[in-house]
Parts: structure tokens; C-alpha cells; sequence
């Protein structure tokens, strides 16, 4: 039986608590989970890509078994072909997330009909949750350690030149 692969891709500039949450769950339906960090040269990342993965390995040491990180950039659908993956993972948070995810996933699946988009729902703990709220909240000198693992907590504090 061949092993089934999703693919869960985005910024995660930095990674979050709420990215995680779906990634864990993402891990209990899919054999392997690719975790890809996109290079999108039209966003401003606060973080390399390098970095971003970096961190996201860090914080997914648990299931390393199940989960493998990389970068991508390109279409989606494309890169899921080239890890093997036939389920694009994505997260909702609210109502006003739905929208756009629901015209990216119907343009990838006109795009390759073989890769499906799953939308997990987020926890309710991490509705209001995004990096870019994080990176506010942290550049205000808020305590961000509840909503990020504490290595993107530390490499926040330290590139925003925040004390702990």
C-alpha cells in the first residue's frame, strides 16, 4: 500500500502554535506530512527561508518520523507531484479565511485534479492566532511564549531586539 503523503505549505514566518496544531492533526490522517516553507519574493519574511525551517524542525523534533520539511517555490500543486503528495493540507481559522482558500483550492484542482486540498479547522485556542499578529504583538514587547514554540519565541525576541 503506498504510503499516503499531504503536503502542508505556507510562510510560516515564524511558526506558530496554531501551525502546529494543524500539522499535528494533518499527522493523524496522512503517513507523511511535507511541511514546506514557501519563497515568495513579493512577502517581506521577518526570516530567511533557511531560518523558517530551522525553526519548524526544531519545533516538530516529536514527529520527525512522520513529518519532513522543505522549501518550494512554483505553484503548489506542483511541488506536491514532486514530494509525492495527493492532499494539499490547509488551515482555517475564521469564516473571512474561507474565501480564499476555497479559490486557491478549486484553481489547484483545476490545475492537477489528482492533489486534493483537506481544510482542517483550527483549535479554538488559536482562532485569533497568525505570525503576523505574533510578530506585533512581540515587537510591543507582549509575551508571546503561549503562541509559539520556544524556539520562534527566543529567535522573535532576538531579531526584534526584545528582552525576555
Amino acid at each position: 500500500m503506498n504510503p499516503r503523503v499531504a503536503l502542508y505549505p505556507g510562510t510560516f514566518d515564524p511558526v506558530t502554535r496554531g501551525h502546529l496544531d494543524i500539522l499535528e492533526r494533518a499527522a493523524t490522517i496522512f503517513d507523511r506530512v511535507v511541511i514546506s516553507v514557501l519563497r515568495n519574493p513579493s512577502k517581506a519574511p521577518l526570516f530567511t527561508v533557511e531560518e523558517r525551517m530551522a525553526l519548524i524542525r526544531e519545533a516538530t523534533r516529536d514527529l520527525s518520523a512522520q513529518v519532513d520539511v522543505d522549501s518550494f517555490d512554483g505553484l503548489t500543486v506542483a511541488h506536491a507531484r514532486r514530494v509525492g503528495a495527493t492532499a494539499i493540507v490547509r488551515g482555517l481559522r475564521a469564516v473571512s479565511d474561507f474565501e480564499s482558500e476555497f479559490q486557491m483550492a478549486l484553481m489547484n484542482r483545476r490545475l492537477d485534479p489528482g492533489v486534493q486540498t483537506v481544510f482542517l479547522m483550527t483549535s479554538p485556542q488559536n482562532v485569533f492566532m497568525s505570525s503576523s499578529l505574533v510578530k506585533e504583538v512581540c515587537s510591543l514587547g507582549g509575551d508571546i511564549r503561549e503562541l509559539v514554540p520556544p524556539a520562534s519565541a527566543e529567535a522573535l525576541r532576538q531579531r526584534l531586539g526584545k528582552p525576555e
